[in-house]
């Protein structure tokens, strides 16, 4: 026994899924720490959880693209008596465009933070996970099963994210560490309103609400669930997608990129 409390790790949780899973977290009575670059937003989502929690989160405004970020949480947590039962690496950020035209350093700085800083986070915290008998919750996207020309790099990190949450859900399941994968299809957030892409370019009957999103993986990852996909319909797509030509849905998916690029190049969530 360490001595210090168990909490949990929220990472981008300054808007969408992540802010939406603090509340969860919170109103079943974890004690939050959460990691974003807008640290108002932070501390404005800290004293609105003071009201449901019993203590008020602990807020460190950290850009996870910088080099040594997690050993910087590690420091503050330690710093404040704390360490983890549940990490949550839902930061992440997209592009839309072709990935010879998008800017170079913001395509390797997508896979530091989809992908290299989701996989340092899920593996620094391992022995307290398995003390608190916790669990890791990484928050991938339902194009991590499709081929994504026009966004490359971002569906990549996400079928990096979903084959690597597998393979981790396996290894620490004998040591009492649940992991999840959460992956949601088109979310109302900023990921796509920063782009300025309108609502009406994902199909109605894909959509699913923020809250059902949070709620859906909070209940997969105490359940041990491998896999949390919300919304049926984006249950069966993925399904069918197993049976439709793999030269189909590349030329699908990258129509589809292409008529969002028109209407913004930029995608970001939760960084």
């Amino acid at each position: 026994m360490t001595g210090l409390r168990p909490i949990t790790l929220i990472t981008g949780a300054s808007s969408g899924i992540g802010l939406e899973l603090a509340r969860v977290f919170a109103r079943n009575g974890h004690e939050l720490v959460l990691v974003a670059r807008r640290g108002e937003r932070l501390q404005a989502l800290a004293h609105e959880l003071e009201d449901v929690s019993e203590t008020k989160p602990l807020v460190l405004p950290l850009d996870l693209r910088h080099p040594g970020v997690t050993a910087a949480i590690a420091d503050a947590m330690l710093e404040h008596g704390v360490e983890p039962q549940y990490v949550v690496n839902n930061a992440g950020f997209g592009l839309v465009g072709p990935a010879d035209e998008v800017d170079r350093d913001t395509l390797l700085a997508m896979i530091d933070v989809n992908a290299r800083v989701l996989t340092d986070l899920s593996l620094a915290f391992v022995d307290s996970l398995a003390r608190h008998r916790g669990g890791v919750l990484n928050v991938a996207s339902v194009a991590g099963f499709l081929p994504g020309p026009g966004s490359a790099v971002y569906y990549a990190s996400k079928a990096y994210v979903v084959s690597f949450s597998e393979a981790l859900y396996r290894e620490l399941k004998p040591r009492g560490v649940r992991v999840t994968a959460l992956c949601p299809g088109p979310v109302a957030t900023e990921f796509a309103e920063v782009a300025g892409v309108r609502s009406g370019t994902a199909p109605e009957i894909l959509a699913v609400s923020v809250e059902q999103v949070a709620q859906e993986g909070y209940r997969g990852l105490m359940a041990g669930r491998r896999i949390v996909m919300p919304g049926l319909a984006n249950k069966l797509i993925t399904l069918l997608m197993r049976f439709i030509p793999r030269g189909f849905l590349l030329n699908a998916v990258g129509s589809r990129q292409a008529k969002r690029r028109n209407q913004g190049s930029v995608i970001r969530h939760q960084v």
